[in-house]
């Protein structure tokens, strides 16, 4: 009898413990929200989503950094997803699972960790300097995706791994080649966890402001890039200068939260996306 007390006393505390904790961090996130939104929500406007920076950014919109986010985390998503997913299904897949092959799985794993302001600086190196792209749009979008890569391969790899090697069997066995039990039994299962894993990615990408602050992004640009050569602005280093650098903070302070909401709602609306691709591939393969 006393041991059963104790173990419901035990099981008591522990789900005590885990709502707790639960409930502490959605009111530290909902306070959060509801902060940003409330001194934020009265400056988003049609104007002010639409229309470019005038008087050093004390008035106008943020559209030049909406565009220019959208089109680095366009060619993050391009370099990085599927180069990504074709790492991992070789690493998992294909590759002989020796010494070598754990050595480059903790590498990638390993890179997944470093600061992105060492990506910005690596960045600024090989693509700024050596390649000689400069300072812009396509520098900036390639760092993101060389920072967002080592995510894509480990999300992706560990999708992979999800699905049973009996899939895999019974293609072979029926004499379907490598590459076609990969693709008929492997994939179908594990792209809805591939692509969960890497919008993530790419919304993390899309909130960072190290990597393109030396690498293209624009203290105030007001007009779009024409090129991919081009400088822009991005919301991530447009709320930096407004909220620490600018030389009005108090005056521009009501414009630094709407673009903290705006990028808040633009990382959600990612996450979401992720959220609803995975489950409604689920629900076809079911």
């Amino acid at each position: 009898m006393k041991q059963a007390r104790r173990k419901k006393i035990a099981q008591f505390l522990g789900f005590f413990l885990l709502r707790a904790g639960l409930t502490l961090v959605l009111a530290i996130l909902l306070l959060f929200l509801y902060d940003i939104g409330r001194k934020g929500g009265g400056t988003i406007s049609w104007e002010f989503l639409s229309q470019a920076p005038r008087k050093g950014m004390t008035e106008g919109g943020i559209f030049p950094a909406i565009f220019g986010t959208f089109l680095v985390t366009l060619i993050t998503a391009i370099l990085a997803v599927p180069l990504g997913m074709c790492a991992a299904i070789y690493l998992n897949e294909y590759a002989t699972q020796g010494r070598l092959t754990r050595l480059i799985r903790l590498s990638i794993r390993n890179l997944s960790g470093v600061p992105s302001i060492v990506y910005g600086l690596f960045g600024v190196i090989l693509f700024v300097n050596i390649m000689r792209f400069g300072t812009s749009v396509l520098s900036a979008g390639l760092t993101l995706g060389l920072m967002t890569l080592p995510w894509t391969i480990t999300a992706s790899e560990e999708a992979l791994k999800t699905v049973p090697n009996s899939y895999r069997e019974g293609a072979l066995a029926l004499g379907a080649t490598k590459w076609q039990s990969i693709r008929t039994n492997v994939l179908p299962y594990a792209v809805p966890g591939m692509l969960t894993g890497t919008v993530l990615g790419l919304a993390r990408a899309a909130g960072e402001t190290a990597p393109i602050l030396f690498t293209g992004a624009a203290f105030f640009l007001p007009y779009l890039p024409k090129s991919l050569g081009d400088q822009f602005m991005a919301l991530p280093y447009h709320l930096y200068i407004m909220a620490t650098q600018h030389h009005q903070i108090e005056q521009v302070r009501p414009i630094a939260y709407g673009t903290a909401l705006v990028l808040i709602v633009l990382v959600l609306g990612m996450n979401m996306t992720a959220v609803v691709i995975r489950y409604r591939l689920r629900r076809k393969r079911r």
